[in-house]
């Protein structure tokens, strides 16, 4: 069993940057796919970005040019670095090994205008 939990979250002006962090509290090396998702308000949890151990990377087109994601396995870390952040960025973001099942709590992205 992996625990995941994400750091790095807060208030920030449109425009400005945030570095997400995902701690697991086991080894990644292992896993596949790491990825980040987020739900904002009243909307479904939708995908923003995914690494794969080789690794590789997907981003939703809302986010290309933006954001980056990476995995540190040493450390057993993924990040996900966003800049040129967006009102429309606002939600709550969550780490997650999807395809086995692991997902942290999440952390709270907060753009203002």
């Amino acid at each position: 069993q992996v625990q995941l939990v994400e750091s790095g979250g807060g208030l920030v002006q449109a425009g400005g940057s945030l570095r997400l962090s995902c701690a697991a509290s086991g080894s990644i090396f292992s896993i596949d796919i790491m990825g980040w998702y987020r739900q904002a308000p009243g909307k479904e949890r939708e995908v923003v970005a995914l690494i794969s151990r080789v690794p590789g990377t997907n981003y939703a087109d809302s986010v290309k040019g933006r954001f980056t994601i990476s995995r540190d396995n040493a450390k057993s870390t993924v990040y996900l670095q966003m800049t040129m952040l967006k009102v429309e960025d606002t939600a709550v973001y969550y780490c997650a090994a999807p395809q086995d099942g692991y997902w942290g709590q999440g952390t709270q992205v907060t753009v203002s205008s």
